[in-house]
């Protein structure tokens, strides 16, 4: 069983932290969306815009900060990239309180919050294979993917409680609070970090911006993998400004609605994080990448057809429902196979680079939904996504992924 793996200390103050920022992430669940729509009144594509342009520019810095990241130890970056996401949330609120808060403020933050992210998940990969042994890889990582559903699950309810009450910038409050205990959460964690494979103050040359998309473009399954994986995460998530206009603005639901149609579904994650192990021993890696990665896309055209009311509000949790069980079942497999196939001095910029091309997948699609529901509709741009992902099972691999181990670049030679 999952849940009866004893994993270690090191690994608890790990997920402890972990836990932290991801229920804190879960409070402030669309939060800049919503602030966009009740305090700045911005329509579908300034919303788009602002779910898109922030993590594009976000991506843009990351890409720089992967080998910087790659040749430090990963716990002072993780906590580093915490402290960033802190400061930097916390200028929401005292924007709010002086009535200065803007839009351009938003973007900006949203950058920075998206760069800081894919700098800290690339490091806390490094430091989780580090930690677990590789046998307990996919345990490690279906715990984590099981707490990051069960904060969605209850954090947006309880954030759209708590804005209903207090006010559109609570929930930042909690987000930003909730970065700073993650840092300090990860200072707990103990044990001498092995020396990273290039000196910290040596000049890294240019070509290791793009070792890590080397390694992924050069092996096969992580190839087919990683392209799928940034098509449907870019037209899943590009749905979420959609639905927030179409919800909030069109349809009338009150916040609270809002954050429940996005929670209750979260509650599937558990299911499917906690039955990945045993599904893998079962039927097999690849059977979890081809049937599972292809139950993720068949779902979301159904957000097309949301009406007003309480049969709205079941479609959309029924439709979220499906996709996260599935999403939650194929995610720590991916994680951990990705993990397996990437020498550990790649580690952080194999990450970076997964990361990058996601969110740079999720900004052109949301920025395209974004262009399509404002000349048309919000409901016809989730049509189209609904419509698109459909094609992406095609992406999957159809060869067995056991057979080839990969060709990774060599260790780099000490400078």
């Amino acid at each position: 069983m999952v849940g009866r793996r004893r994993l270690g200390r090191q690994f608890g103050w790990l997920w402890a932290a972990y836990a932290v920022s991801a229920y804190g992430s879960g409070l402030g669940f669309g939060a800049f969306p919503l602030i966009a729509v009740m305090v700045l009144h911005a329509g579908p594509a300034e919303v788009s815009a602002l779910s898109a342009v922030g993590p594009a520019v976000g991506a843009v810095i990351a890409v720089p900060l992967a080998p910087w990241v790659e040749f430090r130890r990963k716990r002072p970056v993780m906590i580093a990239m915490d402290l960033i996401r802190f400061a930097v949330m916390a200028t929401i609120p005292v924007a709010y309180a002086f009535g200065v808060l803007g839009f351009v403020q938003l973007l900006v933050i949203s950058a920075v919050v998206a760069a800081a992210k894919i700098a800290f998940n690339a490091a806390s990969g490094a430091c989780l294979k580090a930690l677990i042994p590789p046998d307990d890889l996919l345990v490690a990582n279906a715990r984590l993917e099981s707490t990051n559903w069960s904060s969605i699950a209850v954090g947006p309810p309880l954030g759209g409680a708590a804005i209903g009450l207090f006010g559109p910038v609570t929930t930042v409050v909690a987000d930003a609070l909730s970065y700073l205990l993650s840092a300090l959460g990860i200072t707990a964690v103990r044990g001498r970090e092995e020396a990273p494979g290039t000196a910290g103050g040596s000049p890294v040359r240019t070509g290791a911006l793009l070792d890590g998309w080397r390694h992924i473009m050069g092996h096969p399954g992580l190839r087919a993998l990683y392209l799928n994986n940034m098509l449907v995460a870019g037209l899943i998530m590009a749905t979420e400004p959609l639905l927030a206009v179409l919800l909030l603005r069109r349809l009338g639901f009150p916040p609270w609605q809002y954050g429940l149609a996005f929670a209750a579904p979260c509650l599937g994650g558990l299911i499917g994080s906690r039955l990945a192990r045993r599904v893998v021993a079962r039927h097999g890696r690849q059977w979890v990448f081809r049937t599972v990665g292809t139950l993720r896309a068949v779902w979301l055209i159904g957000l097309a057809f949301v009406r007003p009311g309480v049969v709205g509000l079941v479609t959309v949790i029924a439709v979220e429902l499906a996709i996260i069980v599935n999403m939650s079942l194929y995610t720590p497999v991916l994680a951990t196979y990705r993990l397996e196939q990437t020498p550990r001095h790649l580690v952080a910029r194999t990450l970076s680079a997964w990361s990058i091309g996601q969110q740079a997948a999720i900004a052109v699609c949301t920025a395209l939904g974004g262009l399509l529901a404002g000349v048309t509709s919000p409901r016809t741009a989730l049509t189209v996504a609904g419509a698109l992902i459909l094609t992406t099972p095609l992406l999957l691999p159809r060869h067995d992924l056991t057979s080839h181990q990969g060709e990774p670049l060599p260790e780099p030679s000490p400078r």
